[in-house]
This record gives structure tokens, sequence and C-alpha cells, in this order.
């Protein structure tokens, strides 16, 4: 059988999803009668300015949790023609153990999924595979099984000695390792944890895959862009992917975060896709479709991150005075302040003077309001502004 027909399949549901692909367990999808190569026939539009995806941009795709050798078999399939159609996919993603918050849930099938990706390894031999690996006898179990490249999830990367046990265990194999953020969005954590592996001669890259907040509305995990950015600045050289699917934690989200991974510069897309979504045993609802992910890729719009217009480059010399204006003005108010905390020990106020706090905030949002500038930005900024004053006027 070809393998773009293993997408024509979809299995009906029940107790043994995927326990065989061709027999009377499964039936045809009825959204996807086309093969791969008729899905991206769908790219020969009229938009010819739309720049095509950098060669070393990296997709990782796959099922959150290994759930059967069909249901992996189906997926490398797909990757193989999406890699025939010139997209630069890197590795099937697949996990093989999960981390549960509570005892009870499916927590992966350990030793019998890694034989099932020893038989994928056999059929799809120019295919990487990737899974996660929290404890060392995990990378020893995968190493054995064949399987070279692996992620460090967001609760393990939380904990420096599990993450210092890993690097230990790995020394001097000369890996590449996926390090995804930790749960809360602490920045020296991620790092420190890349160092760790690192100083161990492994060879780190980072994903992006949220931070898990009270109140991360409409995604299931926060994206605070701003961490990946700084990471980036500080970090040169770093190759940061994004992870879309866990951010988003609903499939029709996936698309828009990682547009937005592409427009910010992220170095490549690690993606949750499952034959069936609707019969996965974790994490079903963040999991697309392959039609989905085609249509993902398809739809995806890089631009150029360089330019020599004369236009930009003199907006941009305008911005630069502007911004040398805007500092002269924030040294002159930060004057004036500790100007202020000398009155208020002459009279022996408190620093703090709420009501004037108050008033200020109020009273500059709706200045700002009125020339079309965003209440919330200005209410952000006028905070960083107010702690810094009465910083120099304690």
């Amino acid at each position: 059988m070809p393998h773009f027909e293993y997408f024509r399949m979809v299995l009906t549901r029940c107790s043994t999803c995927f326990e065989c692909l061709d027999g009377a367990r499964v039936r045809r999808f009825d959204m996807m009668e086309m093969t791969v190569s008729d899905m991206f026939d769908r790219k020969k539009t009229a938009d010819g300015a739309r720049l095509p995806m950098p060669a070393d941009f990296s997709l990782i795709a796959g099922p959150c949790s290994a759930e059967s050798l069909a249901q992996l078999r189906a997926v490398a399939a797909f990757l193989e023609d999406l890699r025939r159609q010139g997209y630069p996919v890197e590795a099937l993603r697949a996990g093989v153990w999960k981390p549960r918050t509570r005892p009870g849930h499916f927590e992966g099938y350990g030793e019998k999924a890694l034989d099932w990706l020893r038989q994928i390894r056999a059929e799809f031999p120019d295919l990487p595979l990737m899974t996660e690996v929290a404890v060392p006898a995990h990378a020893e179990a995968c190493l054995k099984a064949g399987i070279d490249r692996f992620w460090v999830g967001a609760r393990t990367v939380s904990n420096p000695f599990t993450v210092q046990a890993l690097a230990d265990g790995l020394r001097g194999s000369g890996l590449t390792i996926r390090v995804k953020n930790p749960v809360s969005p602490d920045l020296a954590l991620w790092i420190g944890a890349m160092e760790r592996l690192e100083k161990a001669g492994l060879k780190v890259e980072a994903v992006h895959r949220g931070f898990g907040l009270y109140n991360a509305a409409p995604y299931r995990n926060a994206p605070l862009w701003e961490l990946p950015i700084e990471l980036k600045r500080r970090c040169s050289g770093l190759r940061v992917l994004c992870d879309p699917s866990h951010i988003a934690g609903q499939a029709r989200y996936v698309a828009e975060v990682a547009q937005l991974a592409v427009d910010l510069e992220m170095d490549g897309l690690m993606v949750e896709l499952h034959p069936a979504p609707e019969t996965a045993l974790s994490d079903a609802a963040q999991q697309l479709t392959p039609e989905a992910f085609a249509s993902l890729l398809h739809q995806l719009c890089f631009k150029h991150t360089h330019t020599n217009s004369d236009r930009l480059e003199t907006l941009r010399r305008l911005v630069d005075e502007a911004d040398r204006e805007l500092i002269g003005v924030l040294a002159r108010r930060f004057d004036l302040v500790r100007q202020m905390g000398a009155v208020k020990k002459e009279e022996n106020l408190s620093v703090l003077q709420l009501p004037r706090w108050q008033t200020v905030l109020e009273q500059r949002t709706e200045w700002a309001q009125a020339m079309g500038m965003s209440p919330e930005f200005v209410k952000a900024l006028f905070r960083c502004i107010h702690t810094e004053s009465v910083n120099l006027q304690r």
C-alpha cells in the first residue's frame, strides 16, 4: 500500500483503536479523500509574493502520545510525504512516558511504545524520531531503541536536580536535546536547564510552549512572547522553536499561534498531530488532523527579516530621535521625583500618596486614549514609572 494511502483511513471508535491498520476496524476518511500531493496543489495560488518556508526552519510533528503501531505508521507516512513536497520536516515526535498531574490517568505505553518506534525506525529509516525524557533511564531506553533526539518537558525543566541527573546520564553523547520552558515564567530557570545540558556536551535548542498562569484565556498557556524574545537576545545564536499546540490548548487556535511565532522569528514549530484526534488518549483537544496541519503549513506567511529600504531606515532614525527625547523626558521626570522625595522627608510625609497615585493613573490613561493609545499599555507603563519613583524616594 502506498504511504499516502494510510491517510485515507480512520479508525472506527472502539476500545482497540489503531490495533489493525488493514483490517475491519478501519474505514476511509470522509473528509480526506486526497493524497498529500493533492493537499499541496492548493499552494499554486496567485500570491506569488509570498516567501517560501526557509530551509533551516524546523518542523517537528506527531502525536502527543504513541498509541499504536498503526497510528505511528500513518503519521510517519504523512511526514515522509511532506518531506517529498520539500517541507523541512526534521522529526516525528511522540510521547512514550507521559507525566500526569494525578495518578490513574494515561501515562504512556512505555516500553511497548518503544517497540512500535523501533518498527517505525525500520520502515522509515530516513525519518528521525523524537520523544520526551525525564530521567536518565528514559534516555538509556530510547538510545537502545534507536531514538536519538529528545526533548525535556516543562515539568522536568522546573527541577534543577532532575535536569542535572539527565545531563549526567547523557554526558559526552553529543546529542541534540530540546528544552521546553518551565511551567512558571522564570527565564533564569529555563536558561539554567540549558546550561546544565550544554555543559554535559549536548547540543541544546529551546522550545517555547507557553506558561501556566491562572488566566491564559483564550489559550491553555500564556504565550508571554517577551520571554522567548528576551531569551534570544541574551543567548545569541540559540535556536528557539515554538510549540503552538500547548500554547493554544485547542486545535482552532494552533494556526494563529504558529503564525505569530513565525512573525516573531522563531526557528521552527513543534506541533501535535494525530490521525483521529477525537480518539487520542491525551491532549485530544489540541491535536491537529493531517489535513489541518497541511492547511496550517500552506497558510503560513514568511517575510523578509532584513531590508535595505531607505524609507524604513529614515523612519528608524526618527524613532531613535524620539526615544532619545523620551529618555530625556523620563530623566527630567525622575529628577522632579527626587526633589519631591526630599520635600516629603522634610515634611515627614509617607512616600506613597495613594489618592495622588490614583489621580495620576486615571488622568494619564485619559490623555493616552485621547491620543489614540492603548489604555492598558499606558497603565502598565505608568505602573513601572511609579514603581521606580517610589524606589527613588525611599
